[in-house]
C-alpha cells in the first residue's frame, strides 16, 4: 500500500485512519466482547436480538471469503520459501511467477487447471489451521502464538538490519519516508489506509469481540487496543524498511528509479525481491527468512479468522470444539481451490477489493449504528473505565456515533462512484458482479439465515470462556 501510494505519502492517512477509527472501533470491540462475553453473533444478539445477523455475515464474508484466498496466498508464500534455497526463478522472476508459478489465465473466466505447487502449499496451510485450532485456546492459539509472534519479530528484525546493509539501501528508505503530498488529493489514498487499518487490526472480521470474551473479568480494555494497534502499525512501519532498503538496491543495481522497479503490485513480494535475492550474497538465506516471515505472518492471522467462526458456531449450537474445526478446515480447504487455479489471482484481487473496501467498512458502520444508537454506550464506556487504567471520555462515544460513522460512509460512498466510473482492475462488470457482489450478498444471506435459528446454548455465558471452550 505505502508503495502504490507514494511512500511516507501513505502513512499519514493510515496514522490518521489509526488515531480516529482503528483505536476507537478496536477499544469499542473489546468491550463489546467483554462486557456482553460472547462471540460477534452473541454479543450482538445480548444488544439486539434482530441484529443477530451482523456478528454472522462478519464472521461468515471473513472466513467463508477472506481466509479462502488468503491461505491461498500463504501457500505461495511457502512455495516460495522453498524456491529459495535453489534461487529456482531463474533470471526472470516476473515470466517465473506470472507464467510459470501461477499460469496466469487472460480473465476472471478463464479458470483453467489446478496449479499443483499451489494446491500443496494449501494442504499445508489448513492442516496447521486445523491442528493449532483443534487444541483449543490454551493450548492451541496460545501457545502457537507464543511461538509464531517471537519467531516473526525476530526474523523480520534480521532482515531489517540485513537489508540495511545493501548498497543504494537508503535510497529505498528515502523514497519511504518522504511523503508525495500530491498524493494526499486522490481519494483512493485515504480510501486505502482506512481499510488497511480495518484489515490490519482485524476489525469488523469478529475476531477481537471473540478474543476479547477470553479475557479475564480485570482485563484493562483501553491499554490494550492502544497496545494493540501500536505495535501492530509499529510493526508494520518497521518491516516497511526491509522492503524499501530492497526496493533501493534494485533501482541502485540497475541504475533506475524506484517507480520502475515494480511493475505489478502483488509482484513486489513474489517479482522484486526474488529478482533483488538473485542479486545479493547469500540471497537464498535472505530468501528463506523473508518467505518464511511471511508464512508465519500468515498463518498466525489465519487461524484468527477460523476461531471466530469456531466460537461463533460453538456459541449457538452448543457444538463441540473439535467437530466443528474439522468440518471448517474441509470446507476451508474445498472453497479455497478455486483460488489456485490459473484464474485464481483474478479472482482474489477482485473478491479482496469487494470484501475489504465494501465488507469491512459497511460492518464498521453497522456496529457504530448498533452500539451507538440502539444501546446503552455510557454503559459500555462506564465499563471499559471501570476495568481499565486509561479512561476514555464522553467524546469516544461522539465518535462511535457521529464521526467514525460518518467518515466510513463518506469512505463507502466514494468508492461505490468510483467503481462505476471505472470498474475495478479494469475488470468486466460480469466477473465484478458474480465474482464481488454476488459474494457479499451470498455471505449476506448465509448470515440472515443462521441468525434465524434458535439457540442451543446458554447465553448469559459465564466468565472463563476459554477453559470452557476446550471441549
Amino acid at each position: 500500500m505505502a508503495y502504490t501510494h507514494g511512500g511516507g505519502a501513505f502513512l499519514i492517512p493510515y496514522i490518521v485512519a489509526l488515531l480516529t477509527v482503528g483505536i476507537p472501533l478496536l477499544i469499542l470491540e473489546y468491550g463489546i466482547g467483554h462486557e456482553r462475553i460472547g462471540s460477534a453473533p452473541l454479543a450482538y444478539h445480548k444488544i439486539r436480538p434482530g441484529w443477530e445477523w451482523i456478528g454472522w455475515w462478519a464472521v461468515v464474508f471473513v472466513m467463508f471469503g477472506i481466509s479462502l484466498y488468503y491461505t491461498v496466498i500463504i501457500s505461495w508464500c511457502i512455495d516460495f520459501f522453498c524456491y529459495s534455497f535453489k534461487l529456482s526463478w531463474g533470471l526472470d522472476p516476473d515470466k517465473f511467477f506470472f507464467e510459470k508459478f501461477l499460469a496466469l489465465s487472460s480473465s476472471p473466466s478463464d479458470i483453467g487447471q489446478i496449479r499443483t505447487p499451489i494446491l500443496m502449499g494449501l494442504i499445508v496451510v489448513w492442516f496447521l489451521n486445523w491442528i493449532i485450532i483443534y487444541r483449543g485456546v490454551q493450548s492451541g492459539l496460545e501457545f502457537a502464538n507464543k511461538i509464531f509472534m517471537p519467531m516473526l519479530f525476530i526474523l523480520t528484525a534480521i532482515l531489517v538490519f540485513w537489508s540495511l546493509k545493501l548498497k543504494g539501501a537508503f535510497y529505498g528508505i528515502a523514497a519511504y519516508l518522504r511523503p508525495d503530498f500530491k498524493k494526499l488529493a486522490e481519494p483512493s489514498v485515504w480510501i486505502d489506509a482506512f481499510s488497511q487499518v480495518f484489515f490490519s487490526l482485524s476489525i469488523g472480521f469478529g475476531i477481537m469481540i471473540t478474543y476479547a470474551s477470553y479475557l479475564p473479568k480485570k482485563a484493562n480494555i483501553t491499554k490494550y487496543s492502544i497496545i494493540t494497534a501500536l505495535m501492530d502499525s509499529g510493526y508494520a512501519v518497521f518491516a516497511g524498511f526491509a522492503v524499501f532498503a530492497v526496493l533501493g538496491f534494485m533501482a541502485r543495481s540497475q541504475n533506475i528509479p524506484i517507480s520502475k522497479v515494480v511493475t505489478h503490485g502483488i509482484g513486489l513480494a513474489f517479482v522484486v525481491y526474488p529478482k533483488a535475492l538473485s542479486l545479493m550474497p547469500m540471497g537464498n538465506l535472505f530468501g528463506a527468512i523473508f518467505f518464511l516471515s511471511l508464512s508465519v505472518a500468515g498463518i498466525s492471522s489465519s487461524i484468527s479468522i477460523v476461531e471466530a467462526f469456531t466460537a461463533s458456531i460453538m456459541d449457538k449450537f452448543g457444538s463441540e470444539r473439535r467437530k466443528v474445526v474439522t468440518i471448517l478446515c474441509v470446507l476451508g480447504f474445498l472453497g479455497s481451490i478455486i483460488f489456485t487455479s490459473q484464474a485464481g489471482l483474478h479472482w482474489i484481487s477482485i473478491l479482496d477489493h469487494f470484501l475489504t473496501n465494501y465488507g469491512l467498512i459497511t460492518v464498521g458502520i453497522l456496529e457504530c449504528i448498533l452500539v451507538g444508537w440502539l444501546f446503552d454506550i455510557e454503559m459500555l464506556r462506564r465499563h471499559i473505565n471501570r476495568v481499565s487504567s486509561i479512561k476514555i471520555g464522553r467524546w469516544w462515544n461522539y465518535l462511535i456515533r457521529f464521526f467514525i460513522p460518518l467518515m466510513l460512509g463518506i469512505i463507502l460512498v466514494g468508492d461505490l462512484y468510483s467503481e462505476i466510473i471505472h470498474p475495478y482492475g479494469g475488470y468486466s462488470w460480469l466477473a465484478i458482479i458474480l465474482i464481488g457482489r454476488d459474494w457479499l450478498i451470498a455471505t449476506l444471506f448465509a448470515a440472515y439465515i443462521i441468525s434465524t435459528r434458535p439457540w442451543k446454548t446458554e447465553k448469559p455465558l459465564i466468565k472463563g470462556r476459554g477453559e470452557e471452550s476446550e471441549g
